[in-house]
């Protein structure tokens, strides 16, 4: 189902007349993008087949960053797009040159990180006349790493998320996704041809309680294994949730950097972990901020909804661009975790070494069973 409220964009964009090409792009503030890319490449995600990419490839829809144009850039099957574009969709013969109400294009995205979608966003940027008159969007949940065929097999059920609603050129194109299920896959439909530049998915990672048993020992924190930020004091540079984003950061931007304080306070990031849990170790990398790393750090930990923060970790220095490991006197059990830096800057990892408590493993399986895992 799709919300209302949310802008919609219909109709061509006018052709680039020169400058910024993004000057005239059509966009909102959707109401769901502070909420995790499912379909982020750094997860896992990929685009595994599609009917058809003559002008511009698949792999284009999850790329980082806005799509690049280059007003000059073509190649021996016309203009090259930043973006995924099927060929034009002719009729059957000179009598009936239209295509049918139900010729599409598809493709098929594994999620990065099974979850339940609150929100996609499918970003025609560019695509002036060349977008597709409609878009709709199919979520399946299938165990292991299913092939196309799989995917594309009778007898796997497809749950309508976004049905078929039309779209504008040039414009991000949003839609709220109210399905309270666990999803693997998307199947993204074009009507009846043309080309996309972005696909972001967003909402909430739904990790397997029995991969997870299986581990033992894992990070709590980590985006795909369940953790997200609650909230945080800035995010000027950089989102918050790039610290639990997988692997080392490769850059500063990849990170979380604050603006420079002017007052005498100090920035936080506050964290859910997958479930309830015992943390026994600690990681926080200032990997690539050398100049505007945090000062200092400590972390806190909470069981529950609410009450009190307990400091497991106190005001500790840290070093520019270096990686800090600590141990923690004993397991410390925890919902939510809190780390202050001081006075400001960044860090750009953080990670909490442990395991499910009982009471946490079986409130996660049981949302597994709830979501249809």
């Amino acid at each position: 189902m799709t919300d209302a409220a949310i802008p919609r964009f219909t109709g061509d964009a006018s052709p680039y007349a020169g400058g910024d090409p993004y000057a005239d792009h059509r966009t909102a503030d959707f109401p769901f993008t502070h909420l995790v890319d499912l379909a982020d490449r750094r997860l896992g995600a990929g685009v595994i087949a599609a009917n058809d990419e003559f002008f511009a490839e698949r792999e284009n829809l999850l790329k980082p960053g806005p799509a690049v144009f280059d007003p000059e850039h073509f190649g021996h099957k016309g203009k090259i797009m930043d973006g995924w574009e099927t060929r034009r969709r002719r009729g059957v013969s000179a009598a009936e040159p239209h295509p049918t109400p139900d010729d599409h294009d598809w493709a098929l995205v594994r999620l990065g990180a099974p979850g339940v979608i609150r929100g996609i966003v499918l970003d025609t940027a560019h695509f002036r006349g060349n977008y597709p008159q409609a878009v709709s969007v199919e979520g399946a949940s299938l165990p292991g790493s299913p092939s196309p065929e799989d995917l594309l097999a009778p007898d796997v059920k497809w749950t309508t998320l976004v049905p078929r609603t039309p779209v504008g050129g040039h414009a991000a194109n949003g839609f709220a996704v109210d399905a309270e299920q666990r999803f693997t896959h998307l199947r993204i439909n074009q009507h009846p041809d043309g080309g996309i530049a972005r696909l972001r998915v967003y909402g909430e990672v739904a990790p397997d309680p029995a991969w997870l048993t299986a581990l033992g020992t894992f990070d709590l924190a980590a985006l795909e294994n369940g953790g997200q930020v609650e909230d945080a004091s800035d995010r000027f540079y950089s989102p918050a949730t790039n610290t639990i984003q997988p692997g080392r950061s490769r850059k500063m931007d990849d990170g979380w950097e604050t603006r420079r304080r002017r007052d005498r306070g100090n920035d936080w990031i506050r964290y859910r972990l997958a479930a309830q849990s015992e943390i026994r170790a600690v990681e926080i990398d200032t990997a690539y901020l050398k100049g505007n790393s945090a000062g200092w750090a400590a972390l806190s930990v909470r069981d529950g909804e609410d009450g009190d923060w307990s400091e497991v970790l106190p005001r500790t220095r840290l070093q520019p661009d270096t990686n800090h490991r600590f141990v923690l006197d004993g397991p410390v059990r925890a919902t939510r975790v809190r780390i202050d830096i001081f006075p400001d800057g960044g860090i750009s990892r953080l990670r909490l070494y442990g395991s499910l408590t009982d009471e946490g493993a079986a409130g996660l399986a049981a949302r597994h069973r709830e979501l249809g895992g």
